[in-house]
């Protein structure tokens, strides 16, 4: 199976960002997990971080920023009440983000507004057209015309 580059480069941005914290949290997560980040991770792409800079302002990939709210959640976070609290979140950040994408996307919706448009378009270029008879059906008419008229 092989690993998208911008996962890698989140692996190395979060391998960054284990090497910032305490020995104590780092220990907390387990080593095989924190081996997989330094082995996957793409090596040509370096990120700094910057202790001194809030998290979410160090423009790190939205990856990433997933990777550490689950290890968060996951090894760091010790009270059941605040897991609790940090899972109704996520959760809900889930499912306006679901509902985010059911609405740009519902096929309901994307026929309704392309028939909207097709319709405009079609009223717009309805006109009367004059219906003018070939030559062929004016000859067969006069035929008709005078077979009935002989009788």
């Amino acid at each position: 199976m092989s690993i998208s580059l911008a996962i890698r480069q989140a692996y190395s941005e979060v391998d960054t960002f284990l090497e910032m914290v305490s020995p104590e949290e780092r220990e907390k997560i387990p080593q095989k997990l924190r081996d997989i980040f330094r082995e996957e991770k793409d090596n040509s792409y370096k990120k700094i971080i910057n202790a001194d800079i809030p998290i979410i302002e160090q423009n790190l990939k939205e990856e990433t920023l997933s990777i550490i709210a689950l290890l968060n959640l996951q090894y760091w976070c010790e009270a059941e009440s605040e897991k609790e609290r940090l899972r109704n979140i996520y959760n809900e950040n889930e499912r306006k983000y679901q509902d985010e994408i059911r609405e740009k996307y519902n096929p309901d919706n994307l026929f309704k507004s392309k028939t909207s448009n097709i319709e405009t378009e079609q009223i717009d270029n309805v006109s009367m057209i004059e219906y003018k008879e070939s030559i062929f059906v004016k000859i067969t008419n006069k035929i008709k015309k005078l077979f009935y008229r002989a009788k």
